[in-house]
């Protein structure tokens, strides 16, 4: 994830096909088509709001995903935690902070790209880039409390080989126990390096010299996987501003390497047919015998203006001659994390005749019935700036209703809202008051029962920093 050249980078012009996109989600509702993924009752992305680069990690019936928060990086890390790999909680980590992982070589860019492996001496290590330099850390929980443990400086400083960048460290545990550390980047979108070296059991100093093991079409984000006794060695190539980001591998017969790009690399590309684009940083898991690739994509629709990220999940597979076959990126998302609902009882299915509206919308394509698709791609947006921008739903009869599940475009945000009830649209109670604490998470439960006809979410002040903006509102 090479972000420094963002310095100076000009946007993309509104090119023509996103120009008709708009004007046709102008007048977007559920029951008419729409562009490939903002659909309802899509499972990909999997993580409402904007991460990227992604890692994974499973322990004790619980799955944890670590990653980068956009645009571009945040003061820590976001990290979501689930039982299902459908139903994700929003995680707050005391370690890394930006503040945290400054040494006096560090850049000024913040935590990105974290890898988190759970070692043969029972301790989970994060390798996590910041300042442009990979820093480690260590803890005996998945959520921590994490704890530096390289002395309280990198484990690989900005300047450790001039004119690449240190950046996107993950590490690799063997099946015989041993660890490996494979990192870096190029400058300007070109001349990207791969370096690796082994890893004391201590993870968190080298075992050895580091070797270079640059496949070809390398540019950024390894990830090793072993299959059947060889070593693939994964990876982004391309800009991730662009539709050239995509997902290489080579092959190897041990962990250093050398590396020979696969025949049929690369396996996962931009398919601007299907509204996908630029998939790429990601991870390998496991899961009842099936492979799985999570990996960041561009929201919908993407204008080169904002890059906001979002995290998705296929399935992959091998063939028979060795080879990792190619990846079809989908909306629907792999069968392990589709039916976010079922089993729950969602009062606002508009099937059932709700009906939402909102005093006002971000631009044409965050229109307000996009909080009841249950799709993490679309959402409503208030005008930026709008006192007391509001969101209402209709039953269309009396209902009785037990709480509130609200997800946020920010998860790691706070949030100032008040929750209402109405029988005419008129006369309104307030279920719950957060404008003296603003809420912060996701979802945000609300255990406020009652019954009326109509809900609304009332924002008293949009500003920047919390724009009113949900993906979804669920009512049980």
């Amino acid at each position: 994830m090479n972000l420094l050249t963002l310095n100076g980078h000009t946007p993309w012009r509104t090119p023509t096909w996103l120009a008709a996109w708009l004007l046709l989600l102008s007048g977007l509702n559920l029951t008419a088509a729409a562009p490939p993924g903002r659909q309802p009752h899509l499972a990909n992305p999997i993580l409402p709001g904007y991460y990227a680069d992604p890692s994974l990690v499973q322990f004790n019936g619980h799955v944890y995903i670590y990653a980068t928060i956009d645009p571009w990086g945040g003061a820590t890390l976001g990290c979501w935690e689930s039982t299902d790999f459908k139903n994700w909680t929003y995680q707050n980590l005391n370690w890394p902070t930006k503040a945290a992982c400054t040494s006096p070589t560090s850049k000024p860019n913040m935590c990105w790209a974290p890898s988190v492996v759970h070692a043969p001496n029972g301790k989970f290590y994060m390798f996590v880039s910041v300042g442009s330099e990979v820093w480690v850390g260590s803890a005996d929980q998945p959520l921590g409390p994490w704890h530096d443990a390289h002395g309280g400086k990198p484990l690989v400083a900005d300047g450790f080989k001039p004119g690449y960048h240190m950046i996107d460290a993950e590490a690799f545990v063997d099946a015989d126990g041993s660890s490996y550390l494979y990192w870096g980047s190029g400058w300007n979108w070109v001349n990207g390096k791969c370096w690796a070296v082994k890893l004391k059991p201590d993870l968190a100093s080298f075992d050895g010299e580091v070797r270079d093991v640059t496949p070809a079409n390398y540019f950024e984000a390894p990830f090793m996987i072993k299959h059947d006794g060889h070593y693939y060695l994964m990876y982004s190539h391309g800009k991730t501003i662009e539709d050239s980001y995509q997902i290489h591998y080579a092959i190897g017969a041990t962990p250093l390497g050398p590396f020979t790009e696969a025949t049929n690399s690369p396996i996962l590309v931009t398919d601007l047919a299907r509204n996908i684009r630029s998939p790429g940083h990601h991870a390998i898991f496991s899961k009842d015998g099936h492979y799985y690739i999570l990996y960041h994509r561009h929201n919908i629709p993407f204008d080169g203006t904002f890059v906001g990220r979002q995290v998705c999940a296929d399935e992959l597979h091998f063939t028979a001659d060795g080879l990792i076959d190619k990846v079809i990126p989908t909306h629907e998302g792999a069968p392990l994390v589709q039916g976010r609902l079922a089993g729950r009882t969602n009062l606002v299915d508009p099937a059932n005749g709700t009906k939402v509206t909102a005093s006002s919308q971000r631009n044409p394509y965050t229109s307000p019935e996009l909080v009841l698709d249950d799709n993490y791609a679309t959402l409503w947006a208030a005008a930026p700036g709008a006192t007391n921008a509001w969101l209402q739903l209709d039953f269309g009869h009396d209902q009785t209703f037990a709480r509130q599940s609200l997800r946020f475009e920010y998860a790691w945000k706070a949030y100032a809202f008040t929750l209402e009830s109405s029988a005419d649209a008129t006369h309104w109670t307030t279920l719950a008051d957060y404008t003296q604490k603003p809420a912060q998470g996701s979802p945000i439960v609300i255990d406020a029962a009652g019954h009326a006809r109509y809900l609304r979410l009332v924002f008293p002040h949009n500003t920047p920093e919390t724009e009113a903006a949900l993906f979804e509102w669920m009512v049980e």
